[in-house]
C-alpha cells in the first residue's frame, strides 16, 4: 500500500478506497464538538506570529440531513448493538448538536472497524466534552471486551477554571479488534531519585551502578536446598539452580558479604547484582505526564490549533504497530500521525476534509522527510478535475487554488462578501519591506474587462503593490490591455521589472506558471527535518 493523503469526507474515502482488514493501527483526533472555530495561525511575512488566520475547520455540529443520513448508515450497517445504542442516545439527548456529532462518529467508527485488521488497534483521542458518549459508541462497535485502556494525557499546565478542578487532561481510548493484537510493551526511564536510592553500588569495572536483590526462594523448593561457597541454603532454598548460581558467580554478578577482616560472612546471605544498564525501564502506566504540550516556542509547532506533540504519536505507533505496518489517521489535521509513522518506518494513510490541511501536510512531509514518496488523491490533479471543481463549488475552488499559489485566504476562507479579495500573497521586492499582492479568483465561464477594473480599484484601496487575476476562462484582449496599463514595478532582489497586475489562467497553473513576484513568503511554517534511523528504538 502506497503512502497516501486523501482530500475528502473520510466516510466516503473509507468506503471507496480503503479495503477490508487492510490497516494495522488507527489514530483519530476528531473535532470535539466544543462549539469553537479552530483557526490555523500562519507565519506572518516577517517570520513572526501574525494576526492573519485561516479557518482550518469548524467543529460545530447541528442536527440536519447529514445527521439523519449518518443514523441511516448505522441502521443499514447491520451493527444492531450500535444502532440500538444510537437510538437510546437519540431518545435521551434529542436531535441536538451533540447528537449530530455522535451520529457522525458512529458511522465512521463502523467503517474504521471494517478496515482494521484482526490484529489491529484503534486509539481515539478526545476531551471530556463527549468522551463518556464516545466510550459507549466504541463499546458498541468494537465490543466492551476489546476495550484495553483509557489513557490520560496531561496536555497543559494547571490554570484557573472557575469553580471546577483545573481541566488539564485529554482522554485517549485504546481498543483492539480482537484479543490477539500487536503490542510492544512500552517502558519509561527510572527516575533520578529511584536511581540514587537503589543503585548505590559500583565495582568501578565499567559495568556501572547496581542494586542488590534477594537470592532466596519465596516458596519451599527442596531441589534448591544446597550449600553454596560455604553459605548454607535458606529455609526455603535458593532462588536459582546450581548451574545458574555458577554462571552468575563466573559473571561476577553475585555480591558476597564479608566481615570486618575481609573474610566471607556466612551468617549473612549473598545477593544478586542488578546492573542499571541491563534493566528495562518501569512499565508505563496509562497516565502520561511526561509528554509536554506544544507551546508557542516549540520548534515542531506549525501553528495548527489542535497539533499534538510528535512524541505522543511516536509512543502510540511504537507500542501498537511494527515496521512496515499501515497507520491510518482519518482526521489528519496537520499530519502529526503520518509524520510519526514515516519517521518510524510505517506505511500511512491520511484523510482530511480541508484543502488547507492537505496542503499543510504535503509541505510538512517534504520538509521533515526530504525525498519522501506519497500520493495525494481527491484534490484537483489535472486541468479537467480543477475545472470540474470550479463548476461544482466555486468556494472550494478558491480554497484549493489560493494556497496552491502560496497565498493566504481572505477572511479565513469563509463564504460571504469578500470586497473583491480572495486572498493575499506577501512578497519582499527589496528583500526587506513586505508588500502584498491581491488575489482575485474567478471560477466561472464568463470574465470581462470590468473585473480587471474592479481588481485595480481593490489594489488602490488596499495600497497593494501588485494584483493577480486567476481565471478558469480565457481572458479577452481588452482584459490583457487593461491589466498592462498598470505598468511594472522594479525589484532589487530579482534585478528586473515585474507586471503589477498579472492574469493567469487555470490551464497555465497546470503548466507550472506562478505569479511573477520576487521573494514570496510562504504561508506555511517549515517543519523540522527528521533523521530516520531505520530502526525502532526502545520504548522508553
Amino acid at each position: 500500500m502506497t503512502n497516501t493523503l486523501y482530500y475528502g469526507d473520510n466516510l466516503k474515502v473509507l468506503q471507496s478506497h480503503i479495503a477490508d482488514e487492510s490497516v494495522d493501527l488507527i489514530y483519530l483526533d476528531p473535532p470535539f464538538n466544543s462549539n469553537a472555530n479552530y483557526n490555523i495561525l500562519f507565519k506572518s511575512p516577517d517570520g513572526s506570529d501574525s494576526d492573519a488566520q485561516i479557518n482550518a475547520f469548524d467543529d460545530t455540529w447541528s442536527w440536519g440531513p447529514d445527521a439523519e443520513e449518518s443514523v441511516d448508515f448505522v441502521t443499514a450497517s447491520g451493527n444492531h448493538k450500535t444502532h440500538d445504542l444510537l437510538e437510546a442516545m437519540l431518545g435521551f439527548l434529542g436531535k441536538n448538536d451533540m447528537m449530530a456529532y455522535l451520529a457522525m462518529m458512529a458511522a465512521r467508527l463502523i467503517e474504521l472497524h471494517r478496515v482494521l485488521k484482526p490484529t489491529g488497534s484503534l486509539y481515539l483521542h478526545c476531551d471530556p466534552t463527549a468522551s463518556h458518549y464516545l466510550k459507549l459508541l466504541l463499546d458498541g462497535v468494537f465490543g466492551a471486551e476489546n476495550y484495553r485502556n483509557e489513557i490520560v494525557w496531561k496536555r497543559t499546565n494547571i490554570h484557573n477554571d472557575s469553580k471546577t478542578w483545573s481541566k488539564i487532561a485529554d482522554t485517549i481510548f485504546f481498543y483492539s479488534k480482537s484479543k490477539n493484537f500487536s503490542w510492544t510493551e512500552p517502558r519509561e526511564p527510572h527516575s533520578e531519585s529511584h536511581i540514587a536510592s537503589k543503585f548505590k553500588n559500583d565495582d568501578n569495572d565499567g559495568r556501572g551502578p547496581y542494586s542488590l536483590s534477594d537470592m532466596t526462594s519465596p516458596n519451599p523448593r527442596p531441589n534448591m536446598m544446597y550449600e553454596w561457597k560455604g553459605f548454607p541454603f535458606p529455609p526455603k532454598g535458593w532462588r536459582y539452580k546450581l548451574e545458574t548460581m555458577q554462571r552468575l558467580h563466573d559473571e561476577n554478578k553475585i555480591w558476597y558479604p564479608t566481615d570486618s577482616d575481609g573474610y566471607l560472612d556466612t551468617k549473612r546471605r549473598p545477593r544478586l547484582k542488578r546492573f542499571l544498564n541491563e534493566l528495562d525501564g518501569n512499565i508505563m502506566s496509562a497516565v502520561w505526564t511526561d509528554i509536554n504540550p506544544l507551546n508557542s516556542q516549540a520548534q515542531e509547532r506549525l501553528g495548527y490549533p489542535t497539533q499534538k506533540p510528535l512524541a505522543l504519536l511516536e509512543r502510540i505507533i511504537s507500542a501498537s504497530s511494527n515496521e512496515g505496518d499501515v497507520v491510518l489517521d482519518p482526521f489528519c489535521g496537520c499530519g502529526t500521525a503520518v509524520d510519526a509513522a514515516e519517521k518510524l518506518g510505517r506505511k500511512w494513510i491520511g484523510i482530511d476534509v480541508t484543502h488547507l490541511a492537505i496542503n499543510l501536510i504535503e509541505q510538512r512531509m517534504k520538509d521533515s522527510h526530504p525525498g519522501v514518496q506519497f500520493d495525494v488523491k481527491g484534490r484537483p490533479e489535472s486541468l479537467d478535475s480543477a475545472m470540474e471543481l470550479a463548476r461544482r463549488d466555486k468556494h472550494e475552488f478558491e480554497k484549493w487554488i489560493v494556497p496552491k499559489l502560496d497565498g493566504h485566504l481572505f477572511e479565513d476562507g469563509r463564504k460571504g462578501a469578500d470586497g473583491g479579495i480572495d486572498g493575499f500573497i506577501y512578497f519582499k521586492p527589496d528583500g526587506k519591506k513586505t508588500q502584498k499582492a491581491i488575489l482575485s479568483v474567478k471560477g466561472g465561464d464568463n470574465v470581462g474587462v470590468a473585473m480587471i477594473r474592479d481588481l485595480v480599484g481593490v489594489m488602490e484601496r488596499e495600497k497593494a503593490l501588485a494584483g493577480v487575476f486567476i481565471t478558469k476562462a480565457l481572458p479577452s484582449k481588452p482584459m490583457m490591455q487593461e491589466a498592462a496599463k498598470l505598468g511594472l514595478f522594479e525589484s532589487e532582489v530579482s534585478g528586473r521589472k515585474h507586471p503589477r497586475l498579472q492574469i493567469i489562467t487555470l490551464a497555465e497553473v497546470f503548466q507550472d506558471r506562478r505569479p511573477d513576484l520576487p521573494w514570496v513568503v510562504s504561508p506555511f511554517r517549515k517543519a523540522q527535518r527528521h533523521d530516520k534511523s531505520g530502526e525502532q528504538g526502545k520504548l522508553i
